[in-house]
């Protein structure tokens, strides 16, 4: 019996080897024409890109500070979710963790749209913050807190 499971466990360890190769194979594809399928006087066979089609370049977006930061706190071992006002500059202590504010920015032409926070978290006493850097509303997951009791996201800029 043991024999036979040990048969069996090698077999599909082999196909799954074996079929992961294959796709791999596959998936390999020329991101240009090969240099003999070239017309005559086309070219080297490097591919050129067209940025004709570009009418303008990406622009930065217009930003202003906010007098504090809206974020949502919850603890996830006792379910309590608290939604903060964290004043820029200042600081705002929740639970066992204490939420700094570097500053909050906004959109000029959108002020109730995303919103841009500098954070940083400490835990308890510990003199490492376990999240520094800028969180933004619209995509919370892009620069998210790592902690196996919080999360920390932002909801949107205070403006008064």
């Amino acid at each position: 019996m043991t024999r036979a499971f040990g048969i069996s466990v090698s077999l599909i360890a082999g196909m799954f080897w074996a079929s992961s190769g294959i796709a791999q194979e596959i998936l390999e594809t020329p991101l240009a024409p090969a240099p003999e399928q070239l017309e005559e006087g086309e070219g080297d066979g490097r591919f050129v890109p067209n940025y004709g089609d570009i009418v303008e370049p990406p622009t930065a977006e217009q930003v202003a500070s906010a007098s504090s930061a809206r974020l949502r706190v919850l603890d996830k071992i006792t379910g309590a979710v608290s939604d903060v006002d964290v004043p820029s500059g200042g600081e705002v202590g929740v639970g066992l963790i204490t939420i700094r504010s570097v500053d909050c920015r906004y959109p000029v032409d959108n002020p109730s749209g995303n919103a841009y926070a500098g954070l940083i978290v400490t835990y308890r006493d510990v003199s490492e913050p376990v999240f520094e850097g800028w969180m933004i509303a619209a995509a919370p997951a892009l620069n998210a807190m790592d902690h196996p009791r919080y999360d920390v996201w932002v909801l949107g800029c205070t403006i008064s």
